[in-house]
């Protein structure tokens, strides 16, 4: 990982993916309209997110429309 400075206070990072890492990613970009950039700046967000609230305590569960299946969701 290579990381340089930028204007603004933005800096730049190499990332090294592998081939279906970089294709999640630029199907994402092209789904949502968005960079590649914007799509890991937001994966971030999320992540950082879903950390701080299970760091409180709460659980990630996602749950079927119907509300008959629910499932935990881990996160490392």
């Amino acid at each position: 990982m290579t990381m340089s400075t930028q204007n603004e206070g933005k800096r730049t990072m190499t990332l090294n993916l592998t081939d279906r890492e970089m294709q999640v990613v630029e199907d994402l970009a092209q789904r949502k309209d968005l960079t590649k950039t914007s799509v890991i700046r937001q994966a971030l967000r999320l992540y950082q997110l879903l950390d701080a609230r299970i760091s409180k305590g709460e659980k990630l569960v996602f749950e079927d429309t119907a509300g008959e299946k629910k499932t935990e969701v881990m996160l490392l």
